[in-house]
């Protein structure tokens, strides 16, 4: 039985594309399989439909790979941050900084500079490389200056550079530097309603 249903299947193998197989038993014994009718012992037999699947077109269709962004072509040989210096201590009661950087060369026509203050932007980024901060918290932070160009991509970044904010209270400034008479109402720390009355003579005028 197997080897007559491999004999079959290469048979149909090698025919072309029919409506109808026949089959019969030749005079030698054999099972012979063909498409034209026999008269005599020819049996048809009654093919399964079969499944088509065309095929597929010539050209290939590959789905397009999501666009990466371009990256900047134009690089800074030098960008770094002048002030404050790496690991300075900030002495300031309204946690105030001023901070300055510098690019060598020169910042190019469209570029803007951005200050990072722990990793966050301190505001928009722009064309001037000096940044004015303040009511910074009590404690080490961490400074870094990037430039992007046009389309707001990073053209360059400083690493992170650490500082410390001392924000010394008025009573804690008067201990390092009492007031003198001429500080009163001069000084943040030396408030004039604070200034001591000028002391009398204890000489009376002579009369």
């Amino acid at each position: 039985m197997n080897r007559w249903l491999i004999a079959l299947g290469l048979t149909l193998a090698a025919l072309p594309t029919l409506g109808q197989v026949y089959t019969y038993i030749d005079a030698q014994g054999n099972r012979v399989f063909t498409d034209q009718p026999r008269p005599g012992n020819a049996k048809k037999i009654q093919l399964a439909p079969g499944n088509r699947v065309p095929p597929p077109p010539t050209g290939k269709m590959t789905a397009p790979l999501p666009e990466e962004p371009s990256k900047p072509q134009f690089h800074y040989e030098m960008l770094r941050l002048l002030i404050p210096e790496p690991d300075a201590t900030i002495r300031s009661t309204a946690g105030e900084l001023i901070v300055t950087a510098t690019s060598e060369p020169g910042l190019k026509r469209g570029h803007r500079y951005r200050l990072l203050l722990d990793g966050k932007p301190t505001g928009e980024a722009g064309p001037s490389p000096v940044f004015a901060l303040s009511n910074i918290d009590r404690g080490t932070h961490h400074l870094a200056v990037e430039i992007l160009d046009e389309q707001g991509r990073t053209v360059e970044r400083t690493a992170n550079q650490p500082f410390h904010m001392q924000r010394m209270s008025l009573a804690q400034k008067r201990r390092v530097k009492p007031c003198a008479t001429a500080d009163y109402g001069q000084r943040p720390e030396c408030p004039l309603a604070e200034k001591p009355e000028d002391e009398k003579s204890s000489i009376l005028p002579f009369f």
